[in-house]
């Protein structure tokens, strides 16, 4: 297939790029810098300088290409903007057709649930509200629309689980808020895994990106504590300290008490192997 592809630099894109060129897909990927031009070229990829923010132009690039994968997270407040235009693009482009659109959404829009699937009432923190108006754009339409929401994304030293083996002024490890709250994981190999997958495949609607590995953050920092080199204290921050450090909307986010096992995603044939965060944050994988 002739895949677009936003966000091939990024933390989960550029996997994503990996296993897509793997599989035999002819990728372009939406870049905005020479630097990240020359990435997805080295990566197998055909770079495309342009302006996700443009939908008219978005739905050009998109008109001859087989599906599209939405992969690009600004993190900022032009979030909604980015996914809202991608949505209308594809929608424009891909309407009346078979062809698959695979948009990337995220497990904090269900809040705290201590069994999330796909049908569980959506509570979002203040932090990602935006997201159901902006996914239900393609997701109302013709076109044929996967959103994927993934957990907490961990794998080759990057993502949030940095905050948790950062040590603070004093050298100390600090939780967020009291620790007792669980996070759903995905390495982010097996994430890129599944993306293909659901874009090979025929689901539609949403699809947790969840490994069924659900620690508590206190056992992610304890795991981190033992993994960085000497004695290390562990803290216990309260929510208002870790809404100070991080601010008030992040860290609410963050102190969501979730789990998931990710069980539609098995439909797809989907298997994690990947290890555990518990497993990388014990062996030094994130320490500083």
């Amino acid at each position: 297939m002739h895949v677009f592809l936003t966000g091939g630099t990024g933390f989960i894109g550029a996997v994503v790029l990996e296993r897509l060129v793997a599989g035999g897909h002819d990728v372009t990927a939406l870049v905005r810098s020479d630097a990240s031009a020359q990435a997805v070229t080295e990566h197998g990829a055909t770079a495309l300088r342009g302006d996700i923010a443009d939908t008219a132009w978005l739905q050009a690039q998109l008109e001859p290409c087989d599906a599209a994968i939405h992969a690009a997270s600004p993190g900022d407040e032009t979030s909604a903007a980015v996914d809202a235009s991608i949505a209308r693009a594809a929608v424009a482009a891909f309407g009346g057709s078979q062809r698959r659109y695979v948009h990337t959404g995220g497990i904090w829009v269900w809040g705290s649930n201590p069994a999330i699937t796909e049908e569980s009432p959506f509570d979002p923190p203040a932090l990602t509200a935006w997201r159901e108006e902006v996914e239900r754009i393609a997701l109302d339409s013709d076109v044929a629309t996967l959103v994927l929401a993934p957990s907490i994304v961990h794998g080759r030293g990057k993502g949030i689980p940095n905050l948790l083996a950062q040590r603070h002024d004093d050298g100390s490890l600090h939780t967020v808020g009291d620790g007792t709250q669980h996070w759903p994981t995905v390495h982010v190999d097996d994430l890129a895994d599944l993306y293909v997958r659901a874009l090979e495949g025929d689901l539609t609607g949403y699809l947790l990106g969840a490994s069924g590995e659900n620690p508590t953050v206190r056992e992610l920092v304890d795991a981190a504590a033992r993994g960085a080199e000497g004695d290390v204290e562990v803290r216990t921050e309260t929510p208002d300290e870790s809404r100070e450090r991080l601010t008030p909307a992040f860290a609410d986010a963050l102190m969501l008490d979730q789990q998931a096992t990710g069980a539609r995603a098995r439909e797809l044939g989907w298997t994690p192997t990947q290890p555990t965060l518990v497993e990388e944050l014990a062996a030094g994988a994130y320490a500083a």
